[in-house]
Parts: C-alpha cells; structure tokens; sequence
C-alpha cells in the first residue's frame, strides 16, 4: 500500500514497522485538514497487511502536536443535539486505540488538547526527558480555560490511566506537565533520556513487530475488551463538548487565546503560562 504525498504526514514502512512523521509546520497545529488526512490514514493502517507496528512522531523536536485549531472550533455549532454516534475526532483516536496492531506515540516536545488526546488513544507512549536547553517532553490539556472541555478523548482516557484525582488536576489546571511526572503518574510509559529515546523504541516496535501478527492481534483485542463503556462514554463526552461551545464566554475565552498568542510558536511554548493568562 502507497503512502506517498499526504501533505504534512511521512510515512515509512521497514520490517513492519510504519512510521509516521508528523510535519505540518510551525507548530502541527491540528487543522481540519490534518485531522481528516490522519484519520484517513489511520484507517488504511488499520488494514494493511505489510503494517504490524504504528509508531507516531513529529518533524519538530519542539511539538509532537500543538492541540486542535481553535480557530476552527470557533466555527463549530452551539447547539448541537446529543451525538448518537461518535464524531469523526472520537473515530480517529478509537482506530489507533483498537487497530488490530501496536501503535506508539513518542513525544519529543510539547503536546497539548487535541494531539494529547491522539497520543493519549495509541497503545504507548515514550517520552522525552529534558536535555540542554530543551525541556524534553511536555503534556497539556487547555481546553477548560478556553471554556470547552477536552472533547476529543481526554476526559475518558486520563482518568483511565492517571486516575481521577491526577486527571482532574491536569483537565481543570490547564497546566503543563512534565515528562518525569507524566512518567510517574502512568501517562507515558517510560520518559528516557534523548540518546535513548529512540534506540529503545525501535527495538521495541520491531520486537513485536517480529511476534506472529495473528498473536499480536489477539492480545491487544483481549486488552482492549477489558476497558468497559469506551464508547459510551466517548458519546457522553462529545455531547458536554457540545454543550460548552455556547456557554456564557466561551467564545471570547478563545478568541482571548489567540489574541495572546496561541497558536504561534512563542505563545505556544509556553502555554501553560498562557492558559493562566485568559
């Protein structure tokens, strides 16, 4: 299967092993566009035969993916109905969740919102420790500051892995979040220094990718399974979304966020601070 000219995306595939380069720059913002591509993409993974490990990365030493265009969402409907079907965002993340291969995401630089929420869905996720000048890898979730609520898996993935009082901590705060207490608290499953970053994740990913694929399949299947209400709460999730959009300043909450430089590289790094200001 053909990978070839999908604008902002490389993919590579060596010994079963897909990887897929995220390079939309400045800051990988989720636009519709790349979110509709990754989903497409993430579709033809699924099914590929010659594909048995999916692993995620950015062009950008600074950002895995910034989070979703918020200039896109001010464009969205306040009043929505209650979703009885999960949106295009929650498909996207449900395939890499479910995909019958392993996917692993390795962050480098920042992730917040939306992208966080990608990374969030795959089966892994390695991170970054600080290194020189660089901070490594670091987490974020804004949406509450901009008067939404992580919309696209956040709220139902977090919890599941970090717990309900650590997720409230990171949803609610808005805060960035280190990779070594990422680590820690079970949202990457290993933070590394840099010159060991990637030779652990290409052993790792090609070890499985080695394993027979029917096997590889079945276990995740079976792992899968084990994590109940995923989709109902998905639809619950993409319903209260829906719900925030209209709220009493929402939309100057966003429209704060970008006056003040989200969405640009300098504001993004250091968007913590920025989601504080609004």
């Amino acid at each position: 299967m053909s990978y070839e000219g999908i604008p902002g995306l490389f993919v590579e595939v060596d010994g079963g092993v897909a990887t897929v380069t995220i390079d939309s720059p400045p800051i990988n913002l989720f636009t519709i566009e790349l979110f509709l591509r990754t989903a497409d993409l993430a579709e033809r993974l699924a099914v590929d035969p010659e594909v048995r490990v999916v692993v995620l990365r950015s062009a950008d030493p600074d950002f895995f993916v910034a989070h979703f265009d918020v200039a896109a969402i001010l464009t969205f409907p306040t009043d929505s109905p209650p979703p009885v079907e999960l949106n295009g965002y929650h498909r996207m993340c449900e395939a890499f969740r479910t995909m019958p291969k392993a996917t692993i995401a390795v962050i480098e630089g920042r992730v917040g919102g939306g992208g966080s929420e990608l990374a969030l869905s795959c089966d892994m996720r390695f991170a970054a420790l600080p290194h020189g000048d660089h901070p490594g890898a670091v987490f974020n979730q804004p949406e509450v500051a901009l008067g939404i609520l992580p919309g696209g898996s956040g709220t139902v993935r977090l919890p599941r892995l970090i717990g309900r009082s650590r997720a409230l901590e990171v949803i609610l705060g808005c805060d960035d979040v280190d990779a070594r207490t990422a680590e820690a608290w079970g949202w990457v499953n290993r933070a590394l220094p840099a010159d060991e970053l990637w030779p652990f994740v290409h052993r790792l990913s090609r070890r499985i990718a080695g394993f027979p694929p029917h096997a590889v399949a079945a276990a995740k299947a079976c792992v899968v399974r084990a994590e109940k209400e995923v989709e109902a709460d998905l639809l619950a999730e993409g319903g209260a979304f829906n719900a925030t959009l209209g709220g009493p300043g929402t939309r100057r909450a966003m429209e704060r966020f970008l006056e003040l430089g989200g969405q640009t590289r300098d504001g993004e790094l250091r968007l913590g601070e920025l989601a504080g200001d609004l």
